[in-house]
């Protein structure tokens, strides 16, 4: 690290984000989709991006593909490429929240210890974890890019569950078994749970 990239300050804003916050009808959350690649955390994450904002939430979507091919686009498959990925998904969240927004991420995000350190900078409470639990067999059956298949062929090193590790949620806000429910079962049980956090209407 250079000592220019060492002199960082970050700017305080004239506006508070309590004054923002106090405006809004929402609590900024950070909506943290975690599990295996097929899992059908996107699926989930779109499906819960449009219901919220068709009943007046402010969301924000960050799915991990679509980050590769921008912010994300020098990330690899090592385990400290997913723990900076992680990182870095978990800055952005901040910066959202910090403008009043709910986020939803989805990313596979294999290692516990760098979920709590998301949580934490976001602050715990303001932190919901979802599991997107599904056997890793039929992950790899409804996976449709390729990539078990790749990594099985030695394509791509340190791919989760076929030559690195998951680590899953020891205690998830929300827990879906994504092999025996339907996205509809899915969507209500997270409804359910999310909406109530969020709302301040009713606070």
């Amino acid at each position: 690290m250079s000592g220019m990239e060492k002199e960082v300050y970050p700017s305080e804003f004239k506006i508070a984000k309590g004054e923002v916050l106090r405006k809004l009808v929402q609590v900024p959350k950070l909506i943290w989709l975690t599990g295996l690649s097929g899992s059908g955390k996107s699926s989930i994450a779109e499906a819960l991006m449009t219901e919220l904002s068709e009943v007046g939430f402010s969301i924000s979507l960050l799915d991990s593909d679509r980050l590769r091919a921008g912010l994300n686009q020098d990330i690899g498959f090592r385990e400290e490429d997913f723990m900076e990925k992680i990182r870095r998904i978990g800055e952005v969240a901040k910066l959202m929240m910090d403008s009043g927004q709910v986020v939803i991420a989805a990313c596979i995000s294999p290692f516990r210890s760098e979920r709590e350190k998301v949580a934490k900078l976001v602050g715990k409470t303001n932190f919901i974890e979802i599991y997107m639990d599904c056997p890793f067999e039929i992950c790899e059956h409804r996976e449709v890019k390729g990539l078990y298949k790749k990594a099985r062929a030695g394509g791509i090193d340190n791919f989760i569950r076929i030559n690195s590790f998951y680590e899953p949620p020891l205690a998830p806000s929300i827990h879906i078994h994504s092999d025996r429910e339907d996205m509809k079962q899915s969507l209500a049980k997270i409804l359910r749970f999310v909406i109530p956090e969020i709302n301040c209407r009713k606070k």
